[in-house]
C-alpha cells in the first residue's frame, strides 16, 4: 500500500496548472519538447523547464535527448490511465457544464496516450468482445484463435503487442463512463487505423490546446471497414 506522504507527493505533481496541461498534451503518446509544452501551459520556458523537471524527478515523465532536443513522454502506460481516469472523476465532480465541454469531435474520437478512445474506442472494445475475438484473461484480455486471425487480417501486429508489458487491458474512457481498449493490442490497433488511414489526426493549431494533439477523425475508408469488420457504427 502507497503511504499516504508518497500519494500527496504524486497528486501534488497534477495539481498545477501548467503540469496538467503538459500531462493532458502527453496523452496524445506523442514525445514533446519543452519548448513545445511550454506553449500549451501557457508559459515561459524556465517555468515549463522547472514543471518539467518536477515531473521527470516523480516519474510521471521521462527525457529522450536526440541531438540538441530532448522529447519528454509520459512514463508509462499506467501514468496514462491515472491521468485519464482523473479527468473522469475532475469531469464527474465539477459543476455540470452547459454542454460537452471539449467538442463532440473530442468525445468521438481520440487518443489515450497510443490507443484510441471516445465513442470510438469504447465501441471498438464492445466489438471485439462480442464477436469473440478477445477472451477474459487473468490482468486483462487475450486474443482467441478467431481474433488472431482476424485481428492479423485488419494487419494489427500481433507480435508487437505480445511484447508489451500487458497484452490487453481496461481503460477506464472518462467521457463514456465505460472502458476501452489499453495494453500492446490497443496500441497495435490504433497504430494499424492509422496506418492506413481508417482514423487521422485532426489538422489545426495545438499549441495553447493540450487536447489538440489527442483528437481524431474516422475516415470514410475506416467507418466501412471497421463496420464490416466490427459492426462499429462511426
Amino acid at each position: 500500500m502507497t503511504s499516504p506522504a508518497a500519494f500527496a507527493a504524486t497528486a501534488a505533481l497534477m495539481a498545477e496548472p501548467p503540469r496538467a496541461a503538459m500531462l493532458q498534451a502527453l496523452l496524445s503518446g506523442e514525445a514533446l519538447t519543452a519548448g513545445e509544452l511550454a506553449r500549451v501551459a501557457g508559459i515561459g520556458a524556465p517555468a515549463a523547464s522547472a514543471h518539467l523537471a518536477r515531473l521527470v524527478e516523480g516519474g510521471l515523465v521521462v527525457v529522450h535527448p536526440q541531438g540538441r532536443h530532448r522529447y519528454h513522454r509520459l512514463a508509462s502506460e499506467e501514468v496514462a490511465a491515472a491521468i485519464e481516469m482523473l479527468g473522469g472523476l475532475a469531469a464527474e465532480v465539477a459543476p455540470p457544464p452547459r454542454r460537452w465541454p471539449h467538442g463532440e469531435a473530442f468525445r468521438t474520437a481520440r487518443l489515450c496516450y497510443d490507443h484510441l478512445a471516445g465513442r470510438l474506442g469504447v465501441a471498438l472494445h464492445a466489438g471485439l468482445t462480442a464477436r469473440g475475438w478477445i477472451a477474459p484473461a487473468p490482468g486483462g484480455w487475450a486474443a482467441t484463435p478467431t481474433g488472431e486471425e482476424s485481428l492479423a487480417a485488419l494487419g494489427v501486429d500481433l507480435p508487437s503487442a505480445r511484447r508489451a508489458r500487458r497484452f490487453a487491458c481496461d481503460c477506464m474512457d472518462w467521457s463514456e463512463r465505460r472502458a476501452h481498449l489499453a495494453g500492446g493490442l490497443g496500441r497495435e490497433i490504433a497504430a494499424c487505423c492509422l496506418r492506413r488511414h481508417w482514423v487521422a489526426r485532426l489538422p489545426g493549431e495545438a499549441e495553447g490546446d493540450p487536447l489538440a494533439r489527442r483528437r481524431l477523425a474516422v475516415t470514410p475508408e475506416g467507418a466501412r471497414r471497421l463496420h464490416e469488420a466490427l459492426g462499429v457504427a462511426a
